[in-house]
C-alpha cells in the first residue's frame, strides 16, 4: 500500500517555520525549465498517466514558471529569482578580466552595481524549449549555417541573442560566468564555467594554460545585479533526507547506488517510498544543478561536486580513475536531427572526454550535458570526444514549489516561436508585436514546414491541431490562415533565426 502524501509541501512547511521562528528567510524560488512537452525515448508523445512508461518527466510537474519584466531601459527583471539583467548582447566576445572591467564602469538603467554572473545565476535563464536544430550544413571555407529550425535556449522575447560568428561554429554562443572550476580541464587548462544558450549546456572552458597568463577563450556576456543567487543552506533531517532551506527542496541523502537508463530512472523515482514519503520524483535540470558545489571536484577535494552531507556512490570512469557519477534529470534535451532522443544529466564527477587518445576531464565537475536515453555506451562523441554512458545514476527530490500537473500535450506559454527582434514587446498585443506582420511565404524551405509538422504531430495525421501546438493560442489562430483548426506545413511559422534574417534583409518588418 502506498503512503499518504503529506498535506503540506516542504516549501510551505519551511515558510511557516520561518514565520514562526524568524530564524531564516523564505526559500528562493528556482525558475522552471520551461519544458512543456512529454517525450519517449525518441520523440514527443502525449503525456503519460500515473503508472505508464515515461511518467514523471519534467513537463508533468509544474513549478515556478519563468516570468520576466522588460523595464524599457535596457534591463530585464526576472520575477522569479529577483535578479536584474542587461538585455542587449555585444557582438564582441571578451574574457573575464575585461568583462569585470566593463561591469565596474556600467551605469545601465541608472545602476552602478553590475557584475558578471556566477554559473547558477546564469543558468537560471536557460529555457529547455530551445532546440539546436537539424539539417546542419557546412559550406567550404565558411562558418556553419544556423539551421532554419534552431531555437535558442533563452527567452528571446526579452533577451537579445547571437549565434557564433566570425568563422566560428553557429553553436559557439557561450556566455561567461565568473565561476572558476576548482580543478583544471583538458591538459591542465585553468577553466571557467559558461552556459551555451545555442545548444543548452554548461561546460567548463579552458581560458589559460596552467601557470600562464595567456587567455584562450572569449565569451558573450550578460551582466547581472541584485542579491547573489545560488548559495545552499543544507540541513540533515536525520532520516536519510537533506533539506535545502535556500530552495525549499528536500533530497535523498543517498543516490540510487546503480546506473540505469532514463526510462528506468523515471520509474525508480516515481515508485520510491522512503523516509515516510511517496512523492519523490526525478529532479529537473535546474533543480539538480542548484545543489552542485562548484568549489569541489575529484581532483581538488577528492570528492564529488556536492556538499559532504550527501552520500555519493564512487565509480570507475572510462580512464580507470576513481570518480563520481553523473545524475539524470527529468528534462529532455532537444538536440540534433532526432530531438527527443537525449536527456539532460549533471556531472558531479569529471565530465569525461577523449582527446588524442587520452582520457581527460573535458568539461569539469558541475557541467551539464546530455546522453541518449537508450543505446550503447561509447566514447569519442563530438570535438571533445565526450563519453556516452547512456546509464546514469539517480538522486531523487521532493517538495519545493513543484506540483503534479495533469497530463497534457501543451500549455499556453508566452514565447513560442520566439522572436529575435531587439524591439520585442513584453506581451503579445495584436498589431504591435513584430510577429503580427505575416511573413512572406515565397522561398520558404519546404523541409522546414515538414519538420515543424513532424515535431508536433503526435497523433500522426500529418497536421498540427490546437492541442498539439506548443505556443500561445492566439499564435495558432494567427498562423491558421484557412481557419480549419489545423496547421499544415504550408502554414508553419517562421523559426527565430529565419525571422531575424528576413528582418535584417528588409523582407519582414
Amino acid at each position: 500500500m502506498r503512503l499518504i502524501k503529506p498535506l503540506i509541501s516542504t516549501h510551505l512547511a519551511l515558510v511557516l517555520a520561518a514565520a514562526s521562528s524568524g530564524t531564516f528567510a523564505a526559500p528562493v524560488n528556482i525558475a522552471d525549465t520551461g519544458q512543456n512537452r512529454c517525450y519517449s525515448n525518441s520523440r514527443a508523445i502525449p503525456c503519460p498517466r500515473t503508472g505508464e512508461a515515461f511518467y514523471g518527466q519534467d513537463a508533468q510537474y509544474s513549478g515556478q514558471q519563468p516570468s520576466y519584466r522588460d523595464n524599457r531601459d535596457g534591463t530585464v527583471t526576472d520575477l522569479v529569482t529577483g535578479l536584474m539583467w542587461s538585455q542587449a548582447v555585444s557582438p564582441d566576445k571578451v574574457g573575464l578580466d575585461q568583462a569585470q572591467q566593463i561591469a565596474d564602469t556600467m551605469s545601465l538603467g541608472g545602476y552602478h552595481d553590475w557584475r558578471v554572473p556566477n554559473i547558477k545565476e546564469l543558468y537560471s535563464l536557460i529555457d529547455f524549449r530551445g532546440y539546436t536544430g537539424s539539417s546542419q550544413r557546412r559550406m567550404s571555407g565558411q562558418q556553419d549555417r544556423v539551421p532554419f529550425n534552431a531555437i535558442p535556449f533563452i527567452n528571446t522575447d526579452y533577451f537579445s541573442f547571437l549565434y557564433g560568428g566570425n568563422g566560428e561554429r553557429y553553436i559557439d554562443a557561450q556566455w561567461l560566468s565568473s565561476t572558476r572550476y576548482a580543478s583544471t580541464t583538458m591538459h591542465g587548462d585553468e577553466t571557467l564555467f559558461g552556459v551555451n544558450f545555442a545548444d543548452g549546456r554548461i561546460k567548463g572552458y579552458g581560458y589559460r594554460k596552467h601557470g600562464t597568463s595567456i587567455e584562450h577563450k572569449a565569451f558573450y556576456v550578460r551582466y547581472v545585479r541584485g542579491k547573489a543567487y545560488g548559495d545552499n543552506h543544507f540541513v540533515d533531517n536525520g532520516n536519510g533526507t537533506i533539506t535545502d532551506k535556500a530552495s525549499g527542496l528536500t533530497w535523498a541523502q543517498r543516490d540510487s547506488g546503480l546506473a540505469m537508463n532514463w526510462k528506468s530512472a523515471l520509474q525508480y523515482a516515481e515508485r520510491l517510498e522512503f523516509a515516510g514519503y511517496d512523492d519523490w520524483r526525478l529532479p529537473n535540470a535546474k533543480e539538480l544543478q542548484s545543489i552542485v558545489d562548484y568549489n569541489r571536484s575529484p581532483d581538488s577535494s577528492n570528492s564529488a561536486a556536492i556538499d559532504p552531507l550527501f552520500k555519493v556512490t564512487p565509480i570507475r570512469n572510462e580512464g580507470g580513475q576513481q570518480d563520481f557519477p553523473a545524475y539524470w534529470t527529468s528534462t529532455t534535451h532537444l538536440d540534433g536531427p532526432d530531438p527527443g532522443r537525449q536527456a539532460v544529466y549533471i556531472s558531479f564527477g569529471r565530465a569525461i572526454g577523449q582527446i588524442n587518445g587520452k582520457i581527460v576531464d573535458a568539461h569539469g565537475a558541475g557541467a551539464q550535458r546530455s546522453d541518449p536515453k537508450t543505446g550503447r555506451a561509447a566514447i569519442g562523441k563530438g570535438p571533445q570526444g565526450d563519453a556516452v554512458r547512456v546509464k546514469n545514476f539517480v538522486r531523487v527530490v521532493r517538495g519545493g514549489l513543484k506540483t503534479e500537473a495533469l497530463p497534457r500535450q501543451t500549455t499556453n506559454r508566452n514565447g513560442y516561436p520566439y522572436s529575435i527582434s531587439l524591439g520585442n514587446k513584453a506581451s503579445f498585443v495584436k498589431g504591435q508585436h513584430p510577429m503580427d506582420k505575416r511573413p512572406p511565404r515565397s522561398n520558404l524551405p519546404a523541409e522546414f514546414g515538414k519538420h515543424f509538422v513532424s515535431r508536433l504531430d503526435w497523433d500522426g495525421d500529418g497536421r498540427v491541431s490546437r492541442q498539439e501546438f506548443d505556443g500561445p493560442a492566439h499564435r495558432f489562430d494567427y498562423h491558421d490562415e484557412n481557419r480549419d483548426g489545423y496547421l499544415t506545413h504550408e502554414e508553419a511559422p517562421l523559426p527565430p533565426h529565419m525571422r531575424r534574417l528576413r528582418q535584417e534583409s528588409g523582407q519582414l518588418r
